[in-house]
């Protein structure tokens, strides 16, 4: 079939728009192709990426504990050696002990019970009602010195310096059998008067002061024991307790005796804080009326020698344990504490040999006659 002249140019025509096509379909494709070399590589650089990062994430944990695992250990070196420092410090400034105590348990310490702070007024109440409840407790309280005139109770108080009433009751008869007055006494052989005080203790000091204050009685008061406090004291050997003793029972005259037992007491029932006998006395006068103080004396110097002792109290036998500020000090058990009473409350002998009328308990015994040299 022969063409007509259109024939050609639609073919052309044809032909062109097939060329374009093939064109921009491989156009496309070279961009797909493209396209997904591209994706591969981010994926592929992706995936060589993440194990970096976890392990500098890891490097870094890691890093952080061994930081603080560091700082740990520093400060745990920095404790134990200032816990060490401390142990040998303390070990510097303690007290050696002994093997047997360091063995030893340590018995609990016993406590007082808590009071409240206490008032002057308050305090002066609980003073006055111990001194009634020791008046119950010692009707037949006494001077515990034998002696029958102000002379021998003057000369027994000044024999009882560091030792007991009893010790020199035992001694005295003897002394007021060779020598009963100022006068005897002051003429006195000194070796002789030393043999027969040796017994108290202390017997040239005490035979100094027996024979000025008897030569002293004999020359400026007539061979009288004065009775006054002033004149008392001007005396060889006498102070304010020796003098008060005299004033108290010899010649009514009242008067606050310090003793050892008395101050201790005091102290112990919160009166006073002094360790001075005469502030003692001064802070103790100021609680109680004048008329009480001789009595007053008597009842605490029993009460302490009988009960309330210096080293280990009877509290759990102490009838006055609930006015007591220091209860607790020593043995709060009834039954051990009953075991440590003295004199007539332990059931023992007290300490004259001529105890007044109304005295409880039994006399005490005459000294032992020297034995003989064979």
């Amino acid at each position: 079939m022969n063409e007509t002249p259109e024939q050609p140019a639609a073919a052309t025509k044809a032909a062109a728009k097939k060329a374009v096509t093939k064109k921009v379909t491989a156009q496309k494709a070279v961009a797909k192709k493209a396209a997904t070399k591209k994706t591969v590589a981010k994926k592929a650089a992706a995936k060589e990426a993440a194990p970096a990062k976890k392990t500098a994430a890891t490097t870094a944990k890691k890093t952080a504990a061994r930081t603080t695992a560091a700082k740990q250990t520093a400060t745990k070196q920095t404790a134990a050696k200032q816990t060490a420092a401390r142990q040998t410090a303390a070990k510097k400034t303690a007290p050696k002990k002994t093997a047997a105590k360091q063995a030893a348990p340590k018995a609990p310490a016993k406590k007082a019970p808590a009071r409240k702070p206490e008032s002057r007024v308050a305090m002066v109440r609980r003073a006055r009602r111990i001194n009634r409840e020791l008046a119950e407790l010692y009707p037949y309280a006494h001077p515990e010195l034998d002696f029958t005139n102000p002379f021998e109770l003057l000369v027994a108080t000044v024999l009882s310096a560091q030792t007991t009433d009893l010790r020199v009751n035992q001694t005295t008869p003897r002394l007021f059998a060779v020598c009963p007055t100022p006068e005897d006494m002051a003429a006195m052989d000194p070796e002789r008067l030393e043999e027969l005080i040796r017994p108290t203790g202390f017997f040239r000091a005490k035979t100094k002061s027996l024979l000025g204050l008897s030569a002293a009685l004999r020359d400026r008061f007539g061979g009288e024991v004065p009775g006054r406090l002033e004149d008392l004291v001007t005396l060889p050997g006498v102070g304010r307790k020796t003098a008060n003793v005299v004033l108290g029972n010899a010649f009514g005259v009242p008067g606050i005796t310090v003793d050892t037992h008395f101050g201790r007491l005091a102290r112990r029932f919160g009166w006073t804080t002094a360790e001075d006998a005469e502030k003692v006395e001064a802070d103790v006068a100021e609680i109680f009326p004048k008329s009480e103080w001789t009595m007053l004396s008597h009842r605490v110097v029993f009460h302490g020698r009988r009960v309330c002792h210096s080293r280990k109290p009877a509290c759990g036998a102490c009838p006055i344990a609930p006015l007591c500020p220091a209860y607790g000090e020593g043995e709060t058990d009834p039954e051990k504490a009953k075991k440590l009473l003295k004199y007539e409350l332990g059931g023992q002998p007290g300490q004259r040999l001529k105890p007044p009328a109304g005295y409880p308990g039994q006399p005490a015994p005459p000294m032992a006659p020297p034995v003989a040299a064979s």
